[in-house]
């Protein structure tokens, strides 16, 4: 009898102490390896093939403020048409950025601006110096991950419900910053900084809905930390990967024609 009492005790004994080991954290079983996760991250920019947003546009500088509403279209790999409207519904500018030239037309001026340098109408546009497919992607709430595809980060951890993957640009002296949601695997923020930690650049990225299984912003804050330029944009509609025809602007024959 005793030896059954005492058998009967060892075994409440261990089953407590079992209940009582800590279990594998939920958090460290959804861990994505990083290779996988910026292969996801790439592919579902890419997937992305044509986006349609309207909705309002903040631009502020050291020497300049405005907002106004606007329509954008994206046509990748290599086309963006860009509507700005000022109160009630005003036409004020239509402009068709392509990766090789651009048209911009001011309704205000009646003045046609065509060229080559998109870099520098972007510029005009937006009030930010920002390549064309750097804008092209932070549009729709995105970076380009091709270069990362094959090399591992120099840093990757989660942090809470978010990954964070750190990137060292030894030759250029430029560390860049990702923050991954761990939920729907949107990105959340993009930092540029220089190694020494002055910033140089920032995305930040908010209220997501999914299309086609991408998780893509209503809310996109561009800062340009070098030159104290930010670019915000807030969406009241989206659609992605919907039919956009052919990107034309109807321009009156009288317009003055500005060759740059």
């Amino acid at each position: 009898m005793k030896k059954l009492l005492l058998l009967f005790i060892v075994f409440i004994v261990s089953v407590f102490f079992d209940a009582c080991v800590p279990s594998k954290p939920t958090e460290e079983e959804k861990i994505f390896p990083s290779d996988r996760l910026i292969k996801k991250l790439e592919g579902n920019r890419r997937k992305v093939k044509t986006f349609r947003g309207t909705g309002k546009l903040d631009i502020e500088t050291e020497n300049f403020g405005a907002n106004a509403n606007f329509e954008i279209l994206i046509k990748k790999p290599d086309s963006v048409k860009i509507s700005i409207y000022g109160p009630f519904g005003i036409d004020i500018a239509y402009g068709i950025i392509t990766d090789k030239n651009f048209i911009f037309y001011d309704v205000l001026k009646n003045e046609v601006h065509e060229g080559s340098d998109n870099r520098e109408i972007l510029n005009r546009l937006f009030k930010m110096d920002i390549t064309f497919h750097d804008l092209m992607d932070a549009l729709a709430g995105a970076v380009n991950l091709t270069d990362k595809l094959r090399r591992e980060p120099d840093n990757y951890r989660q942090l809470d419900d978010k990954y964070i993957l750190i990137y060292l640009d030894n030759d250029r002296k430029l560390k860049s910053t990702f923050t991954i949601s761990s939920d729907n695997l949107a990105l959340l923020n993009y930092r540029l900084d220089k190694k020494s930690g002055e910033p140089i650049f920032e995305g930040e990225y908010k209220d997501f809905r999914e299309f086609d299984g991408v998780p893509v912003p209503y809310k996109n804050k561009l800062v340009n930390e070098e030159q104290n330029q930010r670019l915000t944009i807030e969406y009241r509609t989206i659609k992605v990967n919907t039919p956009i025809e052919k990107m034309a602007i109807n321009l009156p024959s009288d317009a003055t024609v500005i060759k740059w």
